[in-house]
């Protein structure tokens, strides 16, 4: 049955999407709810269903298991048949009717906008022949978007008309000898002719070109020119489809206003080794500067072996047990609630405690129970700050010496040892257990250590071995980022160089730290006078000479 999405036609209805150029986060806020509502995406290029599953959290496909839930569309491929051979506007629209007159609601999705150089206006064209309703949700066209991303506007003040043109047999070209900034799509495999015409109807062959292919994208790669010199630099540079090239005076504001492709850490692919659940929030942040990052998991957090150790803790907080209970975690602050809604506790049960937190995340975790801590660190965010702001134990002021401390299994003894030292007795209890993971695919593995990755990020020492156990050394190329000096100690020890030191533990500061690292390599490279490259640019290193 279809979900209630505020469309109740018997036949259905069609939304017609706009996915926009590449970037996922140039989804609109309307086609994002609609991918949400939809029983039905016919999706058009091999990207979209990846964007779908990304959007909804749905997990990979997997044979044999029925695709569409209560929570998850049906994901229908419309860029292709099931001959394999790639579908037309006609044989396409067919599918979007089809599902629609199931009783369904409908996205058909779209790559840049429904109705600027798409076949949307065919597909709904049929679809109101079929007699279902539908709606267009424009999306953000690559037309502007592309030119956009690269530092390209395509007016000022001194250049105000634009051409698009759709290149092609029948375009004559002589209509556009003036200074118009135009912009051509499909017009890649066509460049050296399209010059060559340009320069015969009178345009300058030192006219500025611009090309820029997979654009609003961390691939994204923007060559610039001249009409006389346009086809044999894209043609060095190995530049292929889908690109959008702009002719025109314009073209020279790049070197001004390129801002995507100058971000630190653009196009660097970076390796994150963490948890499933703490991955997607460093990612995030590192795509904000350009990254791409891949997600391997190295450690999995399950619940302690033997469960008795825990339930006695927390009798023992609930009876009055502990004067301070000593959160060092996110994982240790949800192992102790999950205990809590498993006694149908709630925070309530903390009262006449106090509560100390390491970091600024450990405390968010707190505050979103509605616990509010009384003691953070002042200085560094780690055990070893906690116990510099630590009170010692005095008789006169504190009734109770003990302190229950909800850690991992693999925690080090100085918080323990540091308490004692103060006077208090410590319940150091296992909340959870850290297992290391599978390994990776082979093809990650391979990367890691041929240094195709250009940098990974270390959040403890456990990622750090973990790492290094399931997949082997990073290459030597790759930068490598942590968050501590115990994190940094660890890579040492196992043999890596570490060129980030996060100046505090946290995913915000180390990835800022990363990105200050990216920023100074390339202005260094900048100020030389040499290409921007990534750390994974390495030239092939010289085959030995034989021996004569």
């Amino acid at each position: 049955m279809a979900r209630e999405t505020g469309h109740t036609s018997r036949t259905g209805w069609v939304s017609f999407v706009g996915s926009g150029p590449g970037d996922p986060d140039l989804l609109t806020v309307r086609a994002a709810d609609l991918i949400r509502q939809a029983d039905v995406i016919v999706t058009e290029a091999v990207e979209h269903a990846a964007l779908v599953r990304t959007l909804l959290g749905m997990p990979e496909p997997v044979d044999g298991e029925p695709q569409a839930t209560a929570q998850r569309p049906e994901i229908v491929d419309g860029g292709f048949g099931e001959d394999g051979q790639p579908l037309t506007h006609a044989a396409r629209a067919k599918v979007v009717v089809k599902q629609a007159k199931r009783g369904l609601q409908v996205v058909r999705l779209m790559t840049g906008d429904p109705f600027l150089y798409a076949s949307g206006p065919e597909e709904a064209a049929a679809v109101a022949k079929a007699g279902i309703g539908f709606e267009i949700v424009p999306g953000v066209s690559s037309v502007a978007a592309v030119p956009a991303y690269a530092g390209i506007p395509l007016t000022t003040k001194d250049h105000r008309e634009v051409a698009v043109v759709t290149c092609g047999d029948k375009v004559d070209w002589s209509t556009y000898a003036d200074d118009r900034t135009l912009v051509l799509l499909s017009g890649v495999g066509l460049i050296a002719e399209i010059a060559r015409e340009l320069m015969a109807a009178g345009r300058s062959p030192q006219t500025p070109v611009a090309m820029t292919r997979v654009g609003t994208t961390t691939e994204q790669t923007t060559v610039t020119s001249t009409l006389e010199h346009i086809a044999a630099d894209a043609r060095a540079a190995r530049m292929a489809p889908p690109a959008i090239i702009v002719v025109g005076k314009v073209v020279n504001l790049r070197e001004t206003l390129s801002w995507f492709e100058t971000k630190p850490l653009f196009g660097w692919r970076v390796l994150v080794p963490r948890t499933k659940e703490q991955a997607p929030a460093l990612s995030q942040k590192l795509r904000g500067y350009g990254a791409v990052p891949e997600e391997v998991p190295t450690i999995s957090v399950e619940p302690p072996r033997n469960p008795q150790q825990m339930d006695k803790a927390i009798r023992g907080l609930v009876e009055g047990r502990y004067e301070w209970v000593a959160f060092t975690s996110v994982n240790a602050v949800k192992a102790v609630r999950e205990k809590f809604d498993e006694y149908g506790l709630d925070a309530r049960a903390f009262s006449g405690l106090k509560i100390a937190a390491v970091g600024d995340k450990t405390s968010a975790a707190l505050l979103e129970w509605g616990l509010r801590p009384d003691l953070v660190p002042s200085g560094e965010q780690s055990a070893a700050g906690l116990l510099e702001d630590w009170p010692e134990y005095d008789e006169l002021l504190d009734p109770i010496n003990r302190v229950f401390l909800p850690r991992a299994d693999i925690a080090t003894e100085n918080l323990v040892a540091g308490l004692v030292d103060l006077g208090w007795e410590s319940d150091d209890v296992t909340a959870y257990r850290t297992v290391r993971a599978a390994p990776p695919p082979a093809p990650t593995r391979d990367a890691i250590k041929s240094g195709k990755f250009d940098a990974v990020v270390f959040t403890s020492s456990s990622t750090v071995r973990n790492l290094v156990g399931i997949a082997g050394k990073p290459h030597p190329s790759t930068v490598i980022a942590v968050i501590g000096p115990a994190t940094a100690k660890t890579a040492e020890e196992h043999g890596l160089r570490v060129d980030v030191l996060s100046p505090e533990p946290s995913i915000e500061a180390l990835t800022d730290a990363l990105a200050d690292f990216g920023a100074a390599r390339r202005a260094a490279l900048v100020e030389a006078g040499q290409p921007v490259t990534k750390p994974s640019d390495r030239k092939p290193a010289a085959r030995r000479a034989r021996a004569k």
